[in-house]
């Protein structure tokens, strides 16, 4: 789960960050998904005949909507816009813990693989049927626990052309989260206070990583409170693995202030399981927090509730990245 996700209150409104230009793109509503776990989204589509590039938008870990929403910041939205504004459609969505928090909230039974991969398979679907789109090249772009399940999507639907993950964790979450305790320990106690102690996060994350992990264990003896299977599937999960499986490029993007997800945790794990792959390209931004948010100094959870948008210089490095991959090479 993101500490963004409920460190902050929604203060001010959003505004356009300078690199998205509305005039030439146009938005529309899609539903993505059937039944009754069906969500809304969003497509951004570039003016013009095409065909254009395309991808499929992946939130970070909690109940996010299909803007990334945290405070005044938005920082899918920035992606999707400027991306637009660059040639490159994009398609957003609520997660199905967002549009549907009770119904899942009452599921024991519901993964992190539910939560990901039937509405990302659903969306790409969506973009390859549009008559502008390019449906040899339709990507998925994930962040933070949207970028470790990334990979997971192109496993089930092998029409992906290639993957972008921004901050996407290797490091098995219930560990992250004793590190950004620790961390928030020393740096903001006050945000600490609100969030489990180390010994008590610790002892979760041993139960996750124990056979005694069982889908009969309670919930309330796991992290966050989320249940067993959730943690089942986790544990049973290898993002890094998988991606190795993979015969796709790849883009991989990481803050050096992110204290969520890690250089030397997170990006070790791809840069290791990836290594000599041709294919795979890695770029670090010395001033970006986990939301790519450009600033100095420490990241702290308070910086969320400030305005602020997705660093330019990332949104243009997807964009060039993307448009330039040729269908015979995606």
């Amino acid at each position: 789960m993101d500490p963004a996700e409920s460190a902050v209150v929604d203060v001010e409104v959003w505004q356009p960050p300078e690199y998205a230009d509305p005039a030439i793109f146009d938005e529309q509503g899609v539903t993505v998904g059937t039944g009754p776990f069906a969500v809304p989204g969003t497509v951004t589509l570039p003016h013009g005949r095409g065909p254009h590039p395309a991808a499929v938008l992946l939130a970070g870990g909690g109940p996010f909507d299909r803007d990334g929403t945290a405070g005044p910041n938005k920082n899918l939205k920035d992606i999707a816009w400027g991306l637009a504004s660059r040639g490159v459609a994009v398609l957003r969505f609520d997660k199905i813990t967002c549009a549907h928090r009770e119904q899942i909230a009452a599921t024991p039974e519901f993964t992190p693989t539910e939560e990901y991969v039937p509405h990302a398979v659903a969306g790409i679907e969506i973009l390859r049927g549009l008559p502008t789109v390019d449906n040899a090249r339709v990507f998925v772009i994930g962040h933070s626990m949207g970028g470790k399940f990334a990979p997971r999507v192109a496993a089930a639907e092998p029409t992906v052309a290639g993957l972008v993950v921004l901050a996407g964790d290797t490091v098995p979450m219930q560990w992250s989260m004793v590190r950004v305790i620790k961390h928030l320990t020393q740096v903001d106690p006050a945000t600490a206070e609100m969030l489990p102690t180390v010994e008590a996060a610790t002892e979760h994350a041993k139960l996750v990583d124990s056979p005694e992990l069982s889908p009969a264990t309670p919930a309330e003896k796991l992290p966050f409170g989320m249940p067993a299977p959730y943690w089942l599937d986790m544990r049973a999960y290898d993002p890094v693995a998988v991606a190795a499986t993979l015969d796709l490029p790849m883009l991989f993007l990481q803050g050096e202030r992110d204290y969520q997800i890690t250089i030397d945790g997170d990006l070790a794990g791809w840069r290791a399981g990836l290594a000599d792959r041709p294919d795979v390209t890695i770029r670090v931004y010395a001033a970006d927090d986990h939301m790519f948010f450009p600033g100095t100094g420490p990241s702290m959870p308070e910086d969320y509730a400030h305005p602020h948008h997705v660093d330019p210089e990332v949104v243009a490095d997807i964009a060039d990245w993307l448009t330039s991959r040729r269908p015979q090479e995606a």
